[in-house]
C-alpha cells in the first residue's frame, strides 16, 4: 500500500449562520473536492461564547456544524484562499496529513 501527501481542512460554522449549503456547493461543484463530510455538534461556542447547544426546549436550529475535506496540498491551498471571502477569520485550520491509496 502506498500514501500520498494531503491537506486536512476543518471549517467550523453554526447552523444559523447559513454557510452550510452555498460552502457545500462551492466544494462540490467549483472546487471538485475529494470528498467532504459534515458532522453537527451537541454543543459548543467561540470567540462571542455564546454557548449553542441542543436541548428539548430550544427551538432554534443554531448548532455548531463541522466541515471537513482533504486533497492535493496545492488544490487545497488555492481552495482555502477561494474560501476567505466566505468565511470569518479563525473558522478555518488545516494540517498535513496522508491518505492510503490502492496499488
Amino acid at each position: 500500500m502506498r500514501t500520498a501527501d494531503v491537506t486536512m481542512v476543518r471549517i467550523y460554522l453554526t447552523e444559523g449562520q447559513h454557510q452550510l449549503d452555498p460552502l457545500l456547493a462551492k466544494l462540490h461543484d467549483e472546487e471538485k473536492v475529494r470528498g467532504v463530510t459534515v458532522f453537527r455538534g451537541i454543543s459548543g461556542f467561540g470567540k462571542s461564547g455564546r454557548m449553542h447547544s441542543s436541548s428539548l426546549l430550544d427551538l432554534s436550529m443554531d448548532l455548531p456544524l463541522v466541515v471537513e475535506f482533504f486533497d492535493e496540498p496545492k488544490k487545497v491551498a488555492s481552495i482555502m484562499e477561494h474560501l476567505g471571502d466566505m468565511l470569518e477569520p479563525g473558522h478555518m485550520v488545516s494540517w498535513p496529513a496522508e491518505v492510503n491509496e490502492s496499488t
